[in-house]
């Protein structure tokens, strides 16, 4: 097989896990589970059967100084910077420019920073064998999580036709990429098969995929080449702050995989989470016999089902179920487990009244 590159694309605010992740250190840069952040991570899983020249970083010049802290493994040019948020299509298409350079007949592998792996042994199985039709297909892999309930908040991926064979993951041609659906579009999804939650996960050959984004998005591919032109001369930093800040903003989903034939998806069945929120955080955490679950000091007297996070010191409730309570520096949230969905509000409250001390 041809080289395996990986971008990890990590440059997100991570609203929904205020006040643990804040704008100098968001989400993806916080330790939910274990030592490690979410971001090191995915880096040490992919650096199984990566090179670590060959992982790319796109993160926003904000974050600069927590992903360096967390990246002494990565070479510094690997590490690239958006002036500002684009969207995926434009950030791949970046991270694709930079990797051409060396190798256009790579493979390149597209992660978020920020999701639970549980089976890292699996994960690399069914990314290989997504690299492999990448590779020999000439086509776009996607990675497709078995839905377990309809969601609502995940696109899905239909397939078409199975291409599984003789091989031991499932393998299929993509129908078509939907949007997010509704409760009754989803549970509809499930009954009738066939859907797959898209897990954000890409897999193509380099060539194969500037290819479409010529096809799809030709004003970004040209201004994407322009980028390129000027890598590894004075005028680059000045060039991508210039272009890049008038690119239309677009996700990978709409811009190319809506559109192009040549998408194929493979099965992921190693434990997958994309922890988009605390509610997430609840559901993965290990519980006592009532269903409590905390990480730090904390205590809980007549209360049932309920989280608890605590930076330092100590944090008591009493008489209530069903709730998350986090504790971060100068900031606490108080909130029902069916409402963590809405932290994400009170972040825009905070930025719209200025009191940026608090995030």
């Amino acid at each position: 097989m041809k080289d395996l590159y990986t971008l990890i694309m990590a440059g997100g605010a991570g609203t929904r896990f205020w006040p643990r992740s804040k704008t100098a250190k968001p989400k993806q840069y916080l330790n939910i589970q274990g030592d490690d952040s979410l971001l090191q991570a995915t880096i040490n899983r992919f650096a199984t059967f990566t090179k670590t020249d060959n992982i790319y970083i796109v993160s926003n010049r904000s974050q600069s100084k927590v992903l360096e802290e967390q990246t002494p493994m990565l070479p510094k040019e690997n590490l690239i910077y958006e002036p500002v948020g684009k969207n995926t299509l434009p950030c791949i298409g970046l991270a694709a420019m930079f990797a051409e350079k060396e190798n256009p007949d790579g493979i390149m592998v597209v992660a978020p920073s920020d999701h639970l792996i549980e089976n890292d042994t699996l994960f690399k199985e069914t990314v290989l064998t997504a690299a492999k039709i990448a590779d020999e297909k000439e086509g776009i892999v996607t990675i497709g999580i078995t839905p377990t309930f309809p969601a609502t908040g995940y696109g899905y991926v239909q397939t078409e036709k199975d291409i599984t064979g003789t091989e031991k993951i499932k393998q299929f041609k993509v129908e078509r990429f939907v949007e997010k659906p509704n409760e009754l579009t989803a549970t509809g999804y499930l009954k009738q098969g066939g859907f797959y939650w898209n897990s954000g996960l890409f897999i193509f050959k380099i060539s194969v995929f500037l290819k479409s984004v010529k096809e799809f998005a030709p004003e970004l591919y040209s201004d994407l080449r322009k980028i390129q032109a000027t890598l590894g001369t004075p005028s680059f930093d000045q060039t991508l702050d210039t272009i890049y800040r008038a690119v239309k903003s677009i996700s990978v989903d709409y811009g190319i995989m809506e559109h192009a034939k040549n998408i194929y998806l493979v099965e992921g069945n190693f434990g997958w989470n994309d922890l988009g929120g605390w509610e997430s955080v609840y559901q993965i955490s290990e519980k006592d016999e009532n269903g409590n679950a905390a990480d730090g000091d904390s205590i809980f007297l007549n209360s049932k089902n309920s989280y608890i996070y605590s930076e330092k010191g100590l944090v008591t409730l009493v008489g209530l179920d069903d709730v998350i309570v986090v504790q971060d520096g100068n900031t606490t949230l108080v909130c029902k487990r069916n409402n963590a969905e809405d932290v994400k509000k009170i972040v825009e409250q905070l930025k719209a009244k200025n009191k940026t001390q608090y995030l």
